[in-house]
């Protein structure tokens, strides 16, 4: 069985409320296939998930044990009258960390079952995820054989070019590093572009609003100065961030099983 810990602060923690929060909708998972792909990764890594129930703050702190497409079984806690309370409650909220990545979801009442001849709890597969990266932002590096691309509208007219197409270097669902010639002033820190079009292998193109955090220059081995921005993706809607993530997971469980 899990350790299991209980407490009695009188409110819930604040990481059940972080869920709740508007910002963080477009970082839910939805589709099935990708809610199991990152609860058997919890499940493989048997990393410690907190269970919280009751409005006191209640909690026991268990693991993953199995999970399909019905259906997720969790360890039972160490203490029976804890476990007792928490098959009681009408809703929990399971929080864990993989991989330096907050997942959360939110579940109805266990059920008591036996799984491998010894008891344990069992949920619905939750219809969404939370899968949050903050400062840490898995990023991914793109691939040179099939790069990604960026185009970037600069609306000069006449005088100038009116679009850089640029090189992705890598993308994470915060933002992404290109690679571009350097333009004088066109690409400038702080600057904001709209209307970008960032193309993903495999996806349609997606409309996107950058940025420019950084920015510094590059000379290559043939002498070539090119300089390489970093640029944050501003209001990006939350079927943007979802493709991003599907691709950066397909790119990344693709390249685990090299």
């Amino acid at each position: 069985m899990a350790d299991t810990k209980q407490g009695r602060s009188g409110r819930a923690p604040p990481n059940i409320e972080l869920a709740g929060r508007d910002e963080q909708e477009k970082y839910f998972l939805t589709q099935r296939g990708e809610i199991l792909h990152v609860l058997r990764e919890v499940i493989d890594a048997r990393d410690p998930v907190t269970a919280y129930f009751g409005e006191g703050g209640e909690f026991l702190v268990t693991i993953l044990l199995d999970a399909d497409e019905r259906r997720v079984i969790l360890d039972c806690g160490g203490s029976e009258e804890t476990n007792r309370r928490a098959l009681a409650a009408p809703r929990l909220v399971l929080t864990t960390t993989h991989e330096r990545i907050k997942i959360q979801f939110a579940s109805g009442p266990l059920k008591l079952v036996d799984f491998e001849r010894r008891p344990a709890f069992r949920i619905s597969l939750p219809e969404r995820v939370l899968r949050l990266q903050r400062r840490e932002y898995f990023r991914l590096t793109a691939p040179i054989g099939n790069p990604l691309r960026c185009s970037i509208p600069l609306f000069l007219g006449p005088a100038g070019p009116d679009r850089i197409d640029a090189r992705v270097l890598d993308i994470s669902a915060a933002g992404l590093a290109i690679l571009a010639p350097p333009e004088g002033d066109l690409l400038a820190v702080d600057r904001v572009f709209e209307y970008c079009r960032l193309e993903l292998p495999g996806a349609a193109p997606i409309d996107v609003t950058l940025r420019v955090r950084n920015a510094f220059q590059i000379t290559r081995r043939d002498g070539r100065r090119v300089r390489r921005y970093g640029c944050q993706f501003v209001g990006l809607p939350a079927q943007a961030v979802q493709a991003i993530q599907r691709y950066i997971m397909k790119r990344d469980r693709g390249s685990a099983l090299r």
